[in-house]
């Protein structure tokens, strides 16, 4: 249907209540098929500034962006670096991982639940699924399965690919797939696919994710003015480990004040929590759209203290040593 959006944004209205009032000038750093987007617009938003570094997103925004137009300003690029596009906004919305319209399409080489080209680059830039799975030594593929996505036959599935990929070299999510799953237990009803950590992590590894969340965090900081608040989806646990490091180190801490006394805390870091905890899909929205299951909302509210960098080290982000490109 011409107009549809094939991603259903996960977390929306609980998203648009805890940001509330919507006013002023937001970026959305992951725009896809523009579902935040236009939730921010129609709550209030005086214009959005909408990024995504995937060239098909861009041009399947020709397809919505008609009522919206003169409001967006649409940014082919990465979110790490918003900063350089935008400056003293109201707002920051991320909506992490990757999104459904990416995941159907085969051609895309995404997901192993379709057969296509191993390639897996949101960017459709620089080196793919298939260069990593074909060149990089056995040690690095491992290490990638084994941190990216904390498969636990890592190595075992580094060894199966190196040795397949001496005979030809592996160039479908089909054949990678079937080379996962020979290492693995059969599949259990219930059970995700065995392929899942290990597509996980080469895709994690091709787009530099969880580099781009750590300077996509500080960046946001840096481009929110004061009261501006900060909302981020996460879908695992590492992503949202790094956004609660992030606020727990960089979020004013609550304290108990005397109802007596006059004097009013002094604020000493760059955000307040919004949301006490990370907030997940009610039932009505689980039953819609399965795709919330994991999905975890986390908000907080810039202040006026100066923004701070922080170490990739302190957000606990995974990293593998050496480069495999």
């Amino acid at each position: 249907m011409a107009g549809a959006a094939p991603h259903i944004p996960v977390l929306l209205g609980p998203l648009l209540e805890a940001v509330a009032p919507v006013e002023g000038i937001w970026i959305d750093g992951t725009m896809g098929a523009g579902g935040y987007t236009r939730g921010l617009l129609d709550a209030g938003a005086d214009r959005v500034i909408a990024i995504d570094r995937d060239p098909d997103a861009l041009d399947m925004a020709l397809d919505w962006i008609g009522p919206y137009a003169d409001r967006m300003t649409v940014v082919e690029g990465n979110f790490a670096r918003m900063d350089t596009v935008a400056d003293a906004v109201d707002g920051v919305v991320l909506d992490l991982g990757v999104s459904s319209m990416q995941l159907d399409r085969a051609e895309r080489g995404f997901s192993f639940m379709r057969d296509g080209p191993l390639d897996m680059r949101m960017s459709q830039q620089g080196p793919s699924a298939a260069d990593l799975v074909n060149t990089a030594g056995e040690t690095a593929l491992a290490d990638i399965l084994y941190v990216y996505g904390e498969e636990r036959a890592s190595r075992r599935i580094a060894k199966a690919i190196v040795r397949t990929r001496s005979e030809a070299p592996i160039a479908t999510t089909g054949q990678l797939a079937e080379i996962v799953a020979s290492c693995l237990p059969r599949q259990k009803p219930g059970q995700s696919h065995p392929a899942t950590r290990s597509f996980q992590a080469l895709r994690i590894a091709v787009n530099g994710e969880y580099e781009a969340l750590w300077q996509g965090l500080m960046a946001a900081e840096r481009v929110l003015k004061p009261g501006g608040r900060l909302a981020v989806v996460t879908f695992h646990s590492v992503e949202d480990r790094m956004v609660k490091r992030f606020f727990q180190a960089h979020a004013e801490k609550k304290t108990h004040v005397n109802r007596y006394s006059d004097e009013t805390p002094e604020i000493t870091r760059p955000f307040e929590m919004i949301t006490k905890k990370a907030v997940g899909a009610d039932a009505g929205e689980l039953a819609a759209n399965p795709r919330a299951r994991s999905a975890k909302l986390r908000v907080a509210r810039r202040t006026d203290v100066p923004a701070e960098a922080i170490a990739a080290g302190d957000l606990d982000m995974p990293m593998v040593t050496g480069d495999w490109t």
